[in-house]
């Protein structure tokens, strides 16, 4: 019998200057639906990744014109599901090492 696989989280966290930020992720299997996330505030989600490593959450994040695009989570490659948002991006944070940025903002 197959084990159940541990619990995975994601975590992304509105570090805006004064703007709310609108988060919109989803799953081959779920949609989370948009929500609107206030400066310092953080939405989060858990759930179990597919056991044979194919999980992939990828996200839209939009404030005012701007937009990026990005994955939230991929199993299959240790992707890392703790995520800031910043006036100049999107940044990852890896096992307590320095921030990376993962995607800088876009306009239409």
């Amino acid at each position: 019998m197959a084990r159940p696989s541990a619990q995975a989280s994601v975590y992304i966290t509105n570090h805006l200057y004064k703007r709310v930020l609108i988060v919109h992720c989803r799953s081959k299997d779920d949609d989370l639906g948009a929500h609107a996330v206030a400066v310092g505030a953080t939405i989060h989600w858990r759930f179990g990744p597919n056991m044979f490593g194919r999980t992939l959450f990828w996200c839209k994040l939009a404030v005012e014109d701007k937009r990026i695009h990005f994955v939230a989570y991929e199993k299959r490659i240790r992707s890392y599901g703790n995520w800031f948002v910043c006036d100049d991006g999107v940044y990852g944070t890896p096992n307590h090492r320095p921030a990376f940025l993962k995607a800088a903002w876009k306009r239409p």
